[in-house]
Order: C-alpha cells, then structure tokens, then sequence
C-alpha cells in the first residue's frame, strides 16, 4: 500500500537500530511506541472524517482500489495512523481488505464493553520465537504470546447512525517477560481477513512486518532522491521525475535487501561487468576470506564502503543510505570513466 505520507514530513521519524521478524529487519519503534498524536487524531470523532488529516487514507484505499482488476486480492496495511473506522467500511465496500495496527480501543460486542475486554478473555493460541536486536545493536531472541478472536466491532457513539457494526479479527503479539535493553514488543492489529489458526496470525503479523520495507523504500525517494526537492512546475513533468527515481530507489533498495537474504549470490545479480571492474580498481581488499571474493555481498560492501561504511569486523551489514552514497558515487565515477575513454579514443 502507497503511503500517504510518501512525500510528506512525517511527524514520527524515528531511529534506527533494528528488530527482524523471521527475515524481516522492523523499526525498533515501531514494536512499541507513543500513540498519543495519533490515538488524538483518531479519537475525536466529533470532527467528520473529511475535515481530519487523516481523510488521505481513505483516498489512497480508494485511489489504489481503482487502479486494480482483483481488488479482492489487495490487503491495505497500514500504521496507527490508519486505524480509522470510515477506511474499515471503506474497504468492505469496495470489496478490498485491510491490515492495520491499532491504537483506539473500540466498543465491541453489544456495546457494553471494548475489544480489551473480549481479548483479556482469549487464551494463548501459541507462541512464535523471533530474532531481535537490543536498543544497541545487539543479537537477541522474543517469544510472542500469540491471541486472536473473530469479535463484532462499532463504529464510534457518534457515529453509530451512519455506519454499521463490523465482524473483523483482532490479533494480538506480545512479548513474554519483560526484556532488559529495548523496549517490550506488543503489537495489536485488526483486520477483515480471516485469521482461523496459529499459522494465520502469524503470517498476517509478517505481513505488517512488511510495511517497515515500504518505509525504506519512501526513505530512499525522500532522502537519497531527495523527490521533495524538485522544483518541477508541471504535474507531467512531476510524474516522469518520480518514475525514474523510483526505479533507482528500487535498486537500492533491492541491493539492499538481497545483501541480506542471498549474500552469496553471484554479483552479476545486481551489478553490471563494467561497475564490477571499477569497484575492484577503486576499493582496496581487505583480506578476509578469499572465497566470498565472488559473492555479491562482497561487491556490496565494496558499494558502502565508498559511501562511508567502515565494514569493521563487528558491524551489522550496511543499510540503504551508506549503498546510496557510494552507487552515486560509482555511477559518477563509471561516467568519468566512459568520457574518458571516449575522448582518448578521438
């Protein structure tokens, strides 16, 4: 799902070590954090939702929705902002789905109580191990309490006129214990999809987990393409700028990840012959393991490393912003190099 703030200042930008769920890398933030702007925001239901900020996601639900064949098969995922009784009726009426995390305890069943309420009742499903790092970077492991319910949910008092109950599923993680060097991870989502066993909330939790990738991607246009910035006057215009800065976010983006997930891939996986040839002329060896000289990872960190990574022995692998530098600094450097070889050529 797009976000809405994509080329906005967001008011919750937050740093930076980080927590993965199975493969996934999360903001540390985003496992537990102040809800208080937004918890504000969506609680005044005196305000109708078209006078609120918060109006943009039922436009990109609707703007997405339309540009799709199957919107049955699309799930909108989105932040606390996005907990927002309209965009859950939305949904259902456009015949789309939706994934949100939660920060209103809403009224449920017949009124008389909340969803807390009907969740303090609902017995461990199961537990599901995941790898974390500390607020200092360090490897550790979380066991989730895993919880769900099928649970009627209504709309706001004041707006129990013009929209209807909802049969949706809350699903609730939270972290066994109490860990000593980050905060507690206890994630409540909501969504219309069906959630019928253990194996299902856990793959409707991933795929929030999912969203942090969407918050690279928006990081990389915003801060390394710096799209904000364009000084374009035309929509047209606009429009064809953002499409090729998407396409090199992309690739950042993605190197970034495949560093991750396939370190030992070939490096023609993500880089040409000719950039291969200019990182082993411009970046020194640093000894090391003479086999993974073939490896993608390899050459990525070669990438960081003119963007000022120090790939000491202890780091984690470089993010987006260091492989952002140093493949501007490679792509200047691959021009100069095919000038120069032009020019000596005549």
């Amino acid at each position: 799902m797009r976000h809405p703030d994509a080329f906005e200042s967001r008011r919750d930008d937050r740093g930076a070590s980080a927590r993965t769920v199975g493969n996934q890398v999360l903001d540390p933030q985003e496992v537990q954090g102040d809800d208080g702007a937004e918890a504000k925001d969506q609680s005044d239901t005196r305000v109708p939702i078209e006078q609120k900020e918060s109006i943009r996601w039922l436009e990109n639900l609707r703007q997405s929705t339309d540009l799709l064949a199957a919107p049955g098969r699309c799930v909108h995922i989105g932040d606390r902002e996005s907990d927002i009784y309209e965009l859950f009726c939305l949904a259902e009426e456009v015949g789309t789905h939706f994934l949100v995390r939660t920060c209103v305890d809403r009224l449920a069943g017949d009124g008389n109580h909340t969803i807390a309420d009907e969740m303090d009742e609902v017995t461990i499903k199961g537990l599901h191990r995941i790898k974390v790092k500390d607020d200092k970077g360090d490897p550790d492991d979380a066991v989730l309490e895993i919880r769900y319910r099928k649970i009627r949910v209504l709309p706001p008092i004041g707006k129990q006129t013009k929209y209807p109950a909802l049969t949706l599923t809350v699903i609730h993680a939270q972290e066994r214990g109490r860990p000593k060097r980050r905060k507690k991870i206890e994630w409540k989502l909501l969504t219309d999809l069906p959630v019928q066993s253990r194996t299902d909330a856990i793959e409707k939790i991933e795929w929030y987990a999912l969203r942090w990738k969407i918050e690279v991607f928006h990081k990389i246009l915003k801060s390394g393409c710096k799209a904000e910035d364009s000084k374009l006057r035309t929509a047209e215009r606009l429009v064809n700028l953002i499409a090729v800065f998407c396409i090199v976010s992309w690739r950042v983006f993605w190197m970034t990840m495949l560093n991750r997930s396939s370190p030992n891939a070939i490096p023609q996986t993500a880089l040409t012959d000719p950039e291969i040839k200019l990182l082993d002329h411009l970046v020194k060896d640093r000894g090391g393991n003479c086999s993974r000289r073939s490896t993608l990872s390899y050459y990525v960190v070669k990438i960081a490393r003119l963007g000022g990574y120090l790939a000491r022995a202890n780091d984690p692998p470089p993010g987006s912003t260091v492989i952002w530098r140093g493949l501007s600094r490679l792509n200047d450097i691959e021009l100069g190099a095919a000038i120069e070889a032009t020019t000596m050529g005549n």
